[in-house]
């Protein structure tokens, strides 16, 4: 039983974009970050990104990880010591997860694909089969992200979520399909054996409150916030 510590905060728009994709300069991110660095007292040449893709891929940190290449994939997995693991998002749902015995981290990126998809499971599945983490010791942060109120989609979304047996989580409302992916989310750690007092939760809407999160439905060229865990 190892009993690590570890660092936890999801940043917001006072911190900055910290997104390469977005047509913000270079600099700005990479200033960016290294403030977030000095705050969190961190080392910003240690930290492990993703290139995002909407999947439900989940990537075991190796010696090929840098800031400067970073993997493609929607979820990091790693027990190595400060190694901040980073989640962007912009509506999505960041996920941090934390299993203080074995030290083991991850972070996931959980948009309407990844909630699908299930990237959750994968997530936690390679926590268990990989690193031995019992599910009743994991931790999970989740982070600010799109509500219900402001994530209306089309029939089609509708249709593919009744297939997937997720209909609960469509709200219709005159004849509009609104979707709740926190009702998945919840869902998918539950069916895991995540405990409910082990779940912590942000439930701000990152669209309601677009001046304190960006968000990509009230305005699509917008910066990222993040989520971040590392252990110390």
């Amino acid at each position: 039983m190892q009993n690590n510590q570890t660092k936890i905060f999801f940043t917001t728009k006072v911190d900055g974009n910290l997104a390469f994709h977005v047509g913000d300069a270079k600099n700005n991110v990479l200033a960016n970050h290294k403030k977030l660095a000095k705050i969190y007292n961190y080392n910003p040449d240690k930290l492990i990104h993703m290139k995002q893709v909407h999947s439900d891929i989940v990537h075991i940190v190796n010696e090929d990880d840098n800031f400067d290449n970073p993997p493609t994939c929607d979820a990091l997995v790693t027990n190595k010591i400060n190694t901040p693991l980073m989640v962007m998002v912009a509506d999505c749902t960041p996920v941090i997860f934390n299993d203080a015995n074995k030290g083991v981290i991850a972070v996931a990126h959980v948009g309407r694909e990844g909630a699908f998809k299930n990237i959750i499971k994968n997530t936690i599945m390679k926590m268990i089969e990989d690193y031995a983490c019992d599910a009743k010791n994991i931790y999970v942060n989740i982070g600010a992200s799109i509500g219900e109120c402001c994530y209306e989609v089309g029939e089609e979304i509708y249709d593919d979520a009744k297939k997937l047996d997720l209909e609960y989580s469509i709200q219709i409302k005159d004849n509009n399909f609104y979707l709740n992916i926190s009702k998945i989310i919840n869902r998918q750690l539950k069916s895991l054996n995540i405990l409910n007092k082990n779940i912590v939760r942000n439930p701000e809407c990152s669209c309601c409150m677009k001046n304190k999160y960006y968000s990509y439905r009230a305005k699509p060229k917008t910066g990222r916030y993040a989520g971040v865990i590392e252990l110390i």
